[in-house]
């Protein structure tokens, strides 16, 4: 089995910028040190495994959204070339019910994967295993499903949807709103709805099982190793450590790829039933339906304001779909409440029940319908009242968390609305709709802002510096495209004294020091708090033994201190020895010196830990202590509108955001560009569509699901406005990955808007809605 080491090579690129020998430290422009084994396809994803004996695993789903299933007929299938198992709900082994995420025992003494009663199209009904793929696919093809079909509730729209269920734990007030909003000389209200999105990472899901006895190891993308570790040890009854993840890479995941899902269960049930390693892959369609996207939402956002533009009321009123049989709440408030300060609010939320899959974390889930409904809003209010949309939201800037009623950790959103600005050029811009164009093609300018809550918790970590003067790095934290190894790199070879070239990161396997999940823009601030722990209890460890051994070359300088720099020990005046950490360690009798360091409060109980790293029950809430911790950012986008065609394309955005300090800004700029490309591809492009007869996602592809491509972006500049935020982490780093996308679509919207003089509510921005 490959082990996932990580060094980086030794490359440096033609621009100064990214020369530099300071690119190793931690603030450093290091180039993705796993780059190179993925340019050169020596990176092992999981599904990669070369096993002996290895069987392929196919899903069965439902081909209808709502009923029961009367039978299944096996026969033709069990007889087919090669196949060697046939799963149906009775005929695959007993599987335990399992605890949720936050680590609530499960409701139910069993689990089955594969449903008798229906809920969705696409819902996994059988499985089939044969010696090769192609078998296994053949043979699933036989496999004949009889129904009783019931009428199926298809989206939001539905008539039999009805009003939904009110989540009380989303209900925020303060002030008397209604009656503000009823009272206010200006009053906007409007509805703003956003449709299913889907994650389309480029790796599908999919996973290699293998039991040894009562050991079971697992393949898996995986953004969370020890917490799916911990559903696949109570799914079978076997003690957590007997339970291995392996996820050395992951081609994206966007949320998706946290938890053990129905397929999972499926091929390690498989797999101990054969004896014998089983891969289950799934197809393409079958990623639009085994684990749910983004919900569909519909939110109402009121404001009433003064003639001044200073608002005095909002009422919001949210709705998101969730499954039949399961629930997911999409947080609409979580912008609306916090973005600007109104003495009088109120938001309340339902969510509505519809034949689909349960819907899950797709990049900042929550505040991101929350920003097109609050963004757009107020450019409406800025263009009832008169004022330019910039100068509103400045306007209107909350000086404290309104709702929390804290001070901001840190908030440089006034500086990303400077920045962003000016090199935008947004004072060029003629306020009236439809007064820029270029030949054809109206010109759009919008704005708008964006943020995201620093979400905390703990992670730990292994340093090791090792004989030849290198040091090692491990935990089962996981990088999916984020640069988890090269951030992990900079922090050690900064802490430790050595180059970042000669750092490994060990990381995506659960037998490592442990980790929560990657998710929520958390990940970073974790893990290299907890390196830097361990990188620094391993530097005193080495300064202690050239101080203390009598055999080191540094005992005879009676020194309480000495320094460490490129790899080699020093005294703190120049007047000593100089020789490197390998020859230093050679001269003790060390063949090593190893340090664990994590982020745990001091007196956790081994409960505690296994609870934190395999639920989300002990994440520290960002409004926890004294302050609100937040990433903020500004978008300003141009959209140009082909007049005859309708046709919309995004030609430039300059956006500026507070992330705290940058671990590695070339990784930072990378991220924001992609959560900017995602906001863009909301904003105009993405939208599953179900076919309203039977429920289906007609889409489920990525020919017809559309994704942006290099031909719709624009050149997109980011500006990096933070300041490091000690409060929020170890290092003074904030969230980067989910907060870009966070405020794009409204951008676009209100650019749409300027552009043309018509307000598009409903996304995706498509030419028959501007006609």
């Amino acid at each position: 089995m490959t082990v996932h080491n990580i060094r980086h090579a030794n490359t440096r690129h033609a621009d100064s910028r990214h020369g530099d020998a300071s690119d190793g430290a931690v603030g450093g422009r290091l180039s993705r040190v796993d780059g190179p084994a993925k340019i050169t396809g020596a990176a092992k994803y999981a599904f990669e495994q070369q096993l002996d004996g290895l069987a392929h695993a196919v899903m069965v789903e439902a081909t209808i959204a709502a009923g029961t299933v009367r039978a299944i007929d096996t026969r033709a299938a069990e007889t087919a070339p090669g196949v060697l198992l046939v799963l149906t709900p009775d005929t695959i082994m007993e599987i335990k019910g399992a605890s949720d995420w936050l680590g609530n025992p499960p409701t139910q003494k069993t689990y089955s994967p594969l449903a008798r009663t229906v809920t969705y199209s696409g819902q996994h009904i059988a499985a089939v295993v044969a010696e090769t793929f192609e078998q296994a696919v053949a043979a699933a093809a036989l496999v004949e499903v009889s129904y009783e079909e019931t009428p199926a509730i298809v989206d939001l729209s539905d008539a039999k949807a009805g009003d939904g269920i009110p989540i009380d734990a989303m209900t925020k007030e303060w002030g008397d709103a209604e009656a503000a909003f009823a009272a206010a000389p200006v009053r906007i209200c409007a509805a703003y709805n956003t449709q299913r999105e889907y994650q389309a990472a480029m790796e599908p899901h999919g996973l290699i099982a293998r039991w040894q006895g009562e050991e079971l190891t697992i393949w898996e993308p995986s953004q969370w190793l020890d917490g799916m570790a911990r559903t696949y040890a109570e799914w079978f009854g076997v003690p957590f450590e007997n339970v291995r993840l392996v996820s050395p890479y992951i081609g994206g995941g966007f949320g998706s790829k946290a938890l053990a899902l129905a397929h999972s269960a499926v091929a390690a049930a498989s797999a101990k039933m054969l004896g014998r390693p089983v891969k289950l892959v799934l197809t393409r369609p079958q990623n639009f339906t085994s684990y749910g996207g983004r919900a569909a939402t519909r939110q109402t956002v009121t404001i009433g304001a003064g003639r001044d533009g200073k608002i005095q009321s909002i009422v919001h009123r949210g709705v998101n779909e969730t499954a039949v049989d399961g629930m997911w709440v999409e947080p609409l408030a979580s912008v609306t409440s916090i973005m600007y300060a109104t003495p009088n609010f109120s938001s309340k939320q339902n969510v509505v029940r519809v034949n689909t899959v349960v819907p899950g974390a797709k990049r900042a889930p929550g505040e991101n319908p929350s920003a097109f409904g609050i963004e757009c809003a107020i450019d409406e209010l800025a263009y009832e009242v008169g004022i330019d949309p910039l100068e509103i939201r400045l306007r209107n800037y909350a000086e404290q968390d309104p709702e929390a009623k804290k001070a901001w950790s840190t908030r440089q959103l006034r500086e990303a609305f400077a920045a962003g600005a000016e090199r935008f050029g947004w004072s060029k811009r003629t306020p009236k709709p439809r007064s820029m164009r270029d030949g054809h093609q109206l010109i759009g300018w919008g704005v708008a802002a964006g943020t995201y809550p620093v979400r905390r918790a703990y992670g730990e970590a292994i340093v090791r510096i090792l004989a030849d003067g290198s040091v090692e790095v491990e935990s089962s934290s996981i990088d999916m495209g984020q640069g988890t190894y090269t951030i992990l790199a900079q922090t050690a070879a900064e802490t430790v004294g050595v180059p970042a070239d000669d750092v490994v990161v060990k990381l995506g396997d659960s037998r490592f020091p442990r980790a929560g999940v990657a998710g929520g823009s958390r990940l970073a601030g974790v893990m290299t708090g907890a390196v830097y722990k361990a990188a620094t209890s391993a530097l005193d460890q080495l300064v202690g033994l050239a101080i203390s051994d009598p055999r080191s070359p540094f005992h005879a300088l009676q020194a309480n201190t000495l320094v460490v720099a490129n790899g080699r020990i020093t005294a703190p005046r120049g007047d000593g020895p100089d020789v490197s950490i390998a020859e230093l360690l050679s001269s003790v009798g060390r063949s090593h010196i190893e340090a664990t360091g994590d982020t745990m409060p001091a007196n956790s109980s081994a409960e505690d830990r296994y609870k934190n790293y395999t639920t989300i029950a002990t994440s520290v809430p960002h409004t926890e202590g004294d302050y609100s911790r937040h990433s903020w950012c500004a978008h300003f986008i141009e959209v140009r509108v082909d007049e005859d065609f309708g046709t919309v394309r995004v030609s430039r955005v300059v956006s500026a955001l507070d992330s705290g300090r940058l671990y590695n800004p070339k990784l930072a700029e990378s991220q924001w560009k992609g959560g900017i490309i995602m906001g863009i591809g909301q904003a105009l492009l993405e939208e599953g569509i179900v076919d309203r007869r039977h429920g289906r996602i007609v889409n489920n592809n990525l020919a017809d699901y559309l994704v942006p491509t290099n031909a719709d972006i624009p050149d997109i500049e980011v500006i990096s406005v933070g300041i490091p935020d000690l409060h929020s982490s170890v290092l003074g780093g904030k969230g980067v990955g989910e907060l870009a996308i966070v405020g794009v679509a409204p951008a676009i919207a209100n650019a749409v808007f300027h552009a043309t003089g018509k307000r598009v509510r409903d996304l995706p921005i498509t030419l028959e809605k501007l006609i």
